[in-house]
């Protein structure tokens, strides 16, 4: 009677560790799988934060300098310009393990984004005396609350879908 107690006892704690394992691995894929998820919903965050400038068709400006300084001058373009490259140049690179779990960037490979992003002086020519300061957008900061926050979401959900597959 004993011996088949043993047996039992055995069998069950060989497949407890067998579920234990499965749901280790489980575990261990989570973190790379939310950060990549929560990182790529910042991204689409900020494209879609990130306005697209369009030129204006027919171009006008006042002529500052020169022989015909003070005229104002308007032509059509044939192709009129539209923004567009900053949004664009949003990008995560790849997800690689770290000291501390894992780790991923994201970056704009903009050489204005910083200035975009941050806000800047206006300056009317080298070395010339300060006009005014725009404003930065602060999109990069409040995209890295948005992923923040998804991250508790996407953490949760991929908790409770290991939970819910190791569960008999």
């Amino acid at each position: 009677m004993s011996s088949s107690n043993y047996r039992r006892n055995k069998a069950m704690c060989d497949q407890f560790r067998r579920e234990l394992a499965a749901m280790i691995d489980d575990i261990r894929d989570i973190d790379k799988k939310v950060l990549n998820k929560s990182v790529n919903q910042g991204v689409a965050f900020a494209k879609r934060n990130t306005p697209v400038g369009v030129h204006p068709n027919p171009v006008s400006f006042t002529v500052k300098h020169g022989k015909y300084a003070g005229k104002e001058v308007s032509f059509k373009v044939s192709n009129p310009g539209v923004g567009g490259k900053l949004k664009e140049s949003w990008r995560k690179l790849p997800t690689k393990k770290s000291v501390g779990g894992v780790e991923t960037e994201v970056l704009n490979s903009q050489f204005y984004a910083s200035y975009w992003n941050d806000g800047h002086r206006i300056v009317t020519k080298k070395g010339g005396p300060i006009k005014g300061f725009v404003k930065g957008t602060h999109v990069l900061e409040k995209m890295k609350s948005h992923v923040a926050r998804q991250m508790v979401k996407n953490f949760e959900a991929e908790v409770k879908a290991v939970q819910k597959k190791h569960d008999n």
